[in-house]
């Protein structure tokens, strides 16, 4: 089974309270622990609850949507954005895009693709099944600010008619 943890905590730590505030909740999948943290910490910094997940199984877990699966007691609720890690073991950042959008329940999510491997073909694919993005590793805090755009449930008055980058 995968790992997965929530950063609310660290995030509390950090002055940030997330039961009591609204604030994006993001779930980050990424088989490497390294690009996973990283992706947390920049998350966080943005102001973001992040859960984490290292591979595609256990994403759909956390989301209630793994096959044949009774038991949600642990899966997260109100996730804003995925953003998922294109090469991983088990089940592929595409696969997993194709069974969020497939499904009633995560049709809505907005989901973003990431891979170290700028493959034309690769992004394109992703892109027509439904990812809001599809952004080149390593993720920098300026890629996460241009995330935001995504989250419109939780722009600000000065955000309104602003337009998301990169596509």
């Amino acid at each position: 089974m995968a790992a997965a943890s929530s950063s609310s905590s660290s995030a509390a730590s950090m002055g940030l309270d997330f039961e009591h505030e609204k604030v994006p909740h993001v779930l980050a999948v990424d088989d490497s622990f390294v690009d996973r943290k990283i992706i947390e910490k920049l998350l966080i910094k943005s102001a973001c609850k992040v859960t984490t997940a290292e591979d595609g199984h256990g994403a759909l877990e956390l989301l209630g949507l793994a096959d044949g699966q009774q038991n949600f007691a642990n899966t997260v609720s109100n996730v804003n954005m995925i953003i998922t890690d294109y090469c991983m073991p088990g089940m592929t950042g595409y696969e997993l895009l194709k069974r969020v959008k497939e499904s009633p329940k995560g049709k809505e999510i907005p989901v973003v693709v990431v891979s170290s491997e700028n493959i034309p073909s690769r992004i394109e694919k992703c892109l027509e099944e439904g990812a809001e993005e599809f952004l080149l590793k390593p993720l920098r805090q300026a890629d996460v600010k241009k995330l935001k755009c995504h989250l419109s449930e939780f722009q600000n008055l000065s955000d309104e008619g602003r337009i998301c980058l990169g596509r």
